[in-house]
């Protein structure tokens, strides 16, 4: 995905960079530390290997994530949160904690509780 040149304000080029529905997910996962795409598959309930490959990319592209390819056989890649994408984890920690506020309020303690998130 390419960048627009104009913007309105900086926000809406991050905006632009996080578009897609599971780019914040994987985002999130990556706060865990470096790791494989075949665990980001088992670890991401629902996303596609196609989906998850075209997300890497364009993250990788922003400069959000990085990835180290091991020549041994057979062939290791890790992806990893580069200093930018651990900043923008800071933002996904706030939406986070909304979330969990959110769905407390809601009656959904329940589902948090399942996830272990509380």
């Amino acid at each position: 995905m390419l960048l627009r040149k104009d913007y309105t304000c900086p926000l809406e080029l991050v905006h632009d960079m996080m578009k897609g529905k599971w780019k914040c997910i994987i985002i999130w996962r990556l706060r865990l530390g470096a790791t494989t795409p075949s665990n980001l598959l088992k670890d991401i309930q629902g996303i596609t290997e196609k989906m998850l490959h075209q997300h890497l990319k364009e993250l990788i592209d922003y400069g959000i994530v990085s990835k180290n390819t091991y020549g041994k056989y057979p062939l290791k890649t890790e992806y990893f949160l580069t200093t930018m994408g651990e900043d923008i984890l800071k933002a996904l920690e706030i939406y986070q904690k909304v979330g969990i506020e959110y769905m407390l309020k809601n009656g959904q303690e329940n589902i948090l509780k399942e996830k272990g998130l509380i």
